[in-house]
């Protein structure tokens, strides 16, 4: 396999362990709360891959990625971290949050638009009905679960940050995943560790600021390392490598499909419940990214 081949294999991998971030973490933040459960999975995460460069000998080659990688991909980390962990947290009930979830996960095509511009792919005219195909396969998708368009205007009247958070959340991902590709391809190793550590100090200082109430259960532990492992340590590491040497518009389409996936792990583990017109968003979600997959070259 390839280093172009075996990059692109880890982002399908990350976008798998992903689909189960939105229904975990509201789990996690109705017992520990939101800045206490999002700063110990950073920082788990972040402290256990720091470790590791450490003992393996390659913090020398992370601290030689270029400055732009380091300082203007880290803070898009950052920022994209909190404010989609705030999104699902701050959200009024278990349903919003899958509304939320599905305002963050604008960002695959938001990286296929961006991609343009940043990494100077040439993109056909149909790059955009194919966005507004998928797009309407994520609002059909939401149907299912109740959430239809008055209930979503409703709830944005009455609560609307979380809906700004996480589409903040799809702006930072969407960029960071194409400067990713622009300062940190010719990297010998990615800054994902040093990403982590720093997001769950920032998410700590907030949640000194804010302390919380916390109810630690067996549960909430499981959750917890699963979340740093899964989803954390393992998928942002492979994510930043198909980001780097992977096929970036292969990857980035089929991102399209996280958003129902996480709908259907958020209904089995948050007891929801989902049915047919999940299956029809899906439909209309892959017919979507494969529009968007043909509409930007492919050539990186």
């Amino acid at each position: 396999m390839n280093e172009r081949t075996r990059g692109t294999v880890q982002g399908i991998f990350a976008l798998l362990f992903w689909s189960s971030t939105i229904a975990f973490s509201r789990s996690l933040a109705e017992k520990l709360g939101t800045l206490t459960a999002a700063s110990y999975i950073f920082l788990l995460a972040g402290g256990f891959s720091c470790t590791y460069i450490i003992i393996s000998r390659r913090l020398q080659a992370i601290l030689h990625v270029s400055r732009a990688y380091l300082f203007g991909c880290g803070a898009l980390f950052v920022v994209y971290m909190a404010s989609l962990y705030l999104a699902i947290g701050t959200a009024s009930n278990r349903l919003q949050v899958l509304e939320v979830g599905l305002v963050n996960y604008l960002w695959p095509s938001l990286t296929l638009v961006v991609a343009a511009p940043i990494l100077g792919r040439k993109t056909r005219v149909t790059l955009i009905p194919g966005c507004l195909l998928a797009s309407g396969g994520v609002l059909l998708a939401s149907a299912e679960s109740g959430a239809s368009w008055e209930a979503f205007v409703g709830n944005l009247a009455s609560n609307w940050s979380p809906y700004m958070l996480a589409f903040v959340a799809a702006v930072c991902w969407a960029l960071y995943s194409n400067l990713t590709r622009r300062w940190g391809r010719e990297a010998e190793s990615g800054a994902v560790s040093l990403f982590l550590l720093a997001s769950g100090l920032v998410l700590l200082g907030l949640h000194v600021l804010f302390p919380e109430r916390t109810q630690w259960t067996s549960q909430s532990i499981l959750e917890l390392a699963y979340m740093a492992i899964f989803p954390t340590i393992l998928a942002y590491a492979f994510w930043d490598t198909a980001m780097r040497r992977g096929n970036v518009i292969l990857v980035a389409s089929l991102s399209y499909l996280t958003p129902l996936l996480s709908i259907a792990v958020g209904s089995i583990y948050l007891g929801i419940g989902a049915g047919s017109y999940l299956w029809a968003g899906c439909l209309l979600v892959i017919a979507g990214s494969l529009v968007c997959k043909l509409s930007v070259e492919e050539t990186l």
